[in-house]
């Protein structure tokens, strides 16, 4: 359900706070807002997150061992192999791809595993929480999609807080990418690599209604540029 997004500048001021305790560059006074006033926002349905965090884990599967004949067949069951992007199919169907990229989709799923609920933070000075995997379908013992929707019941954030969550990753992307170029020390654990990706489930999930919003992006439609 939609609902009014909170005050972009205030958001703005708590996220520009925030990269001032962690000591990080901050952005120039003309960096774009989120979103502007009285917007629309709200999350993608639960069962569509849900399912894009199931593909991610198999994806990340694969990374790491899983055939991809086993790969295949348990998309297929969960009936989630439509859901596959162009360069998803290929790795997971056809080992074609950099499997490092793909390696790093494990921030983009702790982002989306954040927005159901299963995961506590997403504190940007370390990377995806112990136990992560743990949460999600438990591919080595054939758990069914299904069967870790029931095991998990998802209640996923409200959306002013992800709104908020996706300002904060929007400024802290900038940053991390400025402090690397300029070789300054990063604060935390984590590189504009984990940051990017984080920010990448964010926007895909989070949803704006208003005069300079267009349509939801698919997943490989998502627009890091800025």
């Amino acid at each position: 359900m939609s609902v009014t997004a909170p005050d972009p500048q205030r958001v703005r001021e708590a996220s520009l706070e925030e990269l001032h305790r962690l000591r990080l560059p901050l952005p120039p006074p003309n960096f774009p807002l989120c979103w502007e006033p009285g917007d629309l926002v709200e999350l993608r349905p639960g069962d569509e997150i849900e399912a894009r965090a199931a593909v991610l884990n198999v994806v990340l599967a694969r990374t790491v061992g899983m055939p991809p004949e086993l790969a295949m067949d348990w998309l297929l069951e969960a009936k989630l192999v439509d859901l596959l992007t162009r360069p998803e199919w290929h790795f997971v169907a056809e080992d074609e791809g950099d499997e490092r990229s793909f390696a790093l989709h494990l921030e983009a799923l702790f982002a989306l595993s954040w927005l159901l609920g299963i995961a506590m933070d997403l504190d940007p000075l370390r990377p995806s929480a112990d136990g992560l995997l743990e949460r999600l379908p438990n591919l080595p013992q054939g758990e069914t999609f299904t069967a870790w929707r029931c095991r998990t019941l998802a209640a996923p954030r409200d959306a002013a807080s992800a709104a908020a969550q996706l300002d904060l990753y929007y400024c802290l992307d900038w940053s991390y990418l400025e402090a690397e170029r300029r070789r300054l020390p990063l604060p935390g654990q984590v590189d504009s690599n984990v940051v990017g990706q984080r920010r990448w489930a964010l926007e895909w999930a989070v949803v704006f209604t208003g005069p300079y919003h267009g349509a939801p992006p698919n997943w490989e439609e998502v627009d890091l540029s800025t």
